[in-house]
């Protein structure tokens, strides 16, 4: 049986942009403890694949209606051509058709449902302005909150110490995300797990930016729960 919240048009989505051992686990259940939130955890960058099918598909949609455009074809394309049909990929109906697949089988929203999304760790840095542009296209109204830490403190962590120039990759990583930031603006906010982890009152600012009000104590709670491992 279909849950049928996933066919609610006016869910609202939010998703945490980070790297490894950055405290987006804590973050993850930070969000969560706001009633109506739905934040998923990582899923190892599958929904990347979607962008990149979309992307794809609407490049050779574009070029091969340049080049029959060049040649004078108004005809559409027959079986005998290397790209038969390409010229007619439905944009529209992929995003949307993607947006379907995520909400059904990833976010999986509850009835009480308001705001779902997820926080990845896993993203292609060279890419990243375009993956989100497209996910902004793919989940109307998307927010996104970028999560950083002492990278000094992230590079010593097992995953991280493990790497040559662990350092050198973080702070490459942490550059990136904040041009993502600016790319952004208001659709994206920006968290330090060291400020927050010390005064959880520096998360009240967050909270403005979601439009959901800022509860001391119930976030005290969370911050007393293991989180991650």
């Amino acid at each position: 049986m279909e849950d049928p919240r996933t066919e609610v048009a006016d869910l609202g989505y939010v998703f945490i942009v980070t790297y490894a051992r950055s405290g987006s686990t804590l973050l993850q259940g930070i969000l969560n403890s706001i009633p109506g939130y739905l934040v998923r955890g990582e899923n190892l960058g599958v929904v990347e694949h979607l962008y990149r099918f979309h992307t794809v598909a609407a490049a050779k949609r574009r070029s091969n209606r340049r080049r029959r455009r060049r040649q004078g074809v108004t005809e559409p394309s027959g079986p005998s051509t290397p790209f038969y049909g390409i010229e007619d990929f439905a944009v529209r109906r992929s995003l949307d058709h993607a947006r379907t697949m995520v909400v059904d089988t990833l976010l999986r929203p509850e009835p009480d449902t308001r705001v779902t999304g997820f926080k990845e760790i896993r993203y292609n840095l060279e890419d990243l302005l375009g993956y989100v542009d497209w996910m902004r296209e793919v989940f109307p109204g998307a927010r996104f909150v970028v999560n950083t830490r002492d990278l000094d403190a992230v590079s010593r962590s097992k995953i991280w110490s493990d790497l040559e120039n662990p350092l050198e990759i973080l702070v490459e990583s942490e550059q990136r995300l904040m041009l993502l930031l600016e790319h952004l603006g208001d659709a994206a906010f920006h968290v330090r797990y060291d400020d927050y982890i010390t005064d959880p009152s520096r998360l009240s600012a967050l909270f403005a930016w979601l439009g959901e009000p800022f509860d001391l104590p119930t976030i005290e709670a969370v911050l007393a729960v293991p989180h991650s491992y």
